[in-house]
Order: structure tokens, then C-alpha cells, then sequence
């Protein structure tokens, strides 16, 4: 039988805010980023939860992940993640988390597919006890990283090409599979499945699932960021 999936975008989907900001903290303490752009990461991390992802300051996180990461050995990065991870989790929207157990009901895999780094990606889908997860990859060598990528940006189309590399690997059938999204720039993402479903969505999403009858989740406001 062909397997089926539910593919979860990360950040403003599953979580309120971003996942990095998390690891820029975790990375400050250790003593891989200074003070200064531990203070930019804040302000990125507020404007992101208020107005989501844009093109440029995707690409701008991306390239400072690469250069904090650069000429650290792999397993001292990875184990970053146990300082925050779990409460990474018991972050998860309420909202989100029904649509992980209605998805676990259907004996439906459950995929995170983010632009993150795959070691906050990975440990976080282990965390919540899912499927698997795709995420942005940083090149090792030697056990170290290099400040390099190690194949595309898990971002905009670098999403479709990671999620049909892993339903090839695993048979998923990706017009069965249902994918979720909060932003515009996910739309090669959500149009790559067969159900897309938009929740906590930008305005540019909104109308766009609104003209395609797209369904669409609303997440509860709260006065303060989780």
C-alpha cells in the first residue's frame, strides 16, 4: 500500500516564533555568537512572530548559522539542542498538535520540513516522537563544520526538493500526502501535495487559500509570544 504523509513547516506552524532564536541563545552561551547579534537575533525573532518570513532575512539567518557553526566540532553543535529542544516542544501550538494527532490517528506519517538546521529539525521531530524531518544541512568535514552548505537551502523550492527526495525514498504518494504552512513563501511546498492546509497564515497566504479553497487554521492570540 502507498504510504501517506503530513508535512509540517516549523516555524509559525508548529511553534509561534522561530527556532533559531532558541539555538542563538543556546549558541551566545557557549560562546559562538557575541552580544551583538545575539541582540539582532531578538529583533529578528519579534518581527518574525508579528510578520513572518521574508526572502531576505531567511538568507541572512542562513548565512549567520553557517559562519557561527563554522570550524566547530559537529557533536558540540548538536548537543546544543538538549538546552533547549524540550522546551522547544512543549512549545507546539494547540492547534498544530491536534492536526499532529489527527495525522497519527490516520496512521499517517508526520514530517518537519523547515529551513533550520536539520540537528534542531531532527532532535525536534525525535522530541515530539514523529517520522522523520527535513532540514537545511551544513557541510562536515573531518567532524567539523565548514561554514558551508552541504546541498540546497531547505527553503521555497530547496522544501519541494527535499520532501520529494524523501517520498522517493519512502514511497509517500505526494497527491495523497497533506502539507501545512503559515507563510507565502512556502507555496511551492503546499502546492508539491495534494491537501495543503494553511494555518496561522500571513496575509499573502490567506488570500491565496482563500481563493483557491484552501482549508485554513486560525491560531488563537495571545498577548504574549510562547
Amino acid at each position: 500500500m502507498t504510504r501517506t504523509a503530513a508535512f509540517f513547516d516549523l516555524d509559525r506552524t508548529l511553534i509561534r516564533g522561530s527556532a533559531n532564536f532558541p539555538l542563538a541563545v543556546a549558541a551566545f552561551r557557549a560562546g559562538y555568537v557575541p552580544p551583538r547579534e545575539l541582540l539582532s537575533d531578538a529583533v529578528t525573532a519579534v518581527r518574525f512572530v508579528l510578520r513572518g518570513a521574508t526572502d531576505e532575512a531567511s538568507a541572512t539567518l542562513r548565512e549567520r548559522i553557517l559562519r557561527a557553526v563554522a570550524g566547530h566540532p559537529a557533536e558540540d553543535v548538536i548537543a546544543l539542542g538538549k538546552h533547549f529542544i524540550p522546551k522547544l516542544a512543549a512549545s507546539v501550538l494547540p492547534e498544530a498538535r491536534a492536526a499532529l494527532e489527527r495525522h497519527a490517528a490516520a496512521g499517517e506519517d508526520r514530517i518537519i520540513v523547515s529551513a533550520s538546521p536539520i540537528e534542531i529539525v531532527g532532535a525536534l521531530a525525535d522530541e515530539l516522537g514523529l517520522e522523520g524531518a527535513v532540514g537545511t544541512r551544513s557541510e562536515i568535514v573531518d567532524g567539523r563544520y565548514t561554514g558551508k552548505l552541504d546541498g540546497a537551502f531547505c527553503y521555497r523550492d530547496g522544501k519541494v526538493t527535499e520532501v520529494q527526495r524523501l517520498a522517493a525514498e519512502r514511497g509517500y504518494d505526494l497527491s495523497r500526502c497533506t502539507a501545512y504552512s503559515d507563510s507565502i513563501s512556502d507555496l511551492p511546498f503546499l502546492n508539491a501535495v495534494g491537501n495543503p492546509v494553511v494555518i496561522n497564515a500571513d496575509k499573502e497566504l490567506r488570500a491565496h487559500a482563500l481563493q483557491h479553497g484552501w482549508p485554513s487554521i486560525p491560531v488563537r492570540r495571545f498577548k504574549a509570544a510562547a
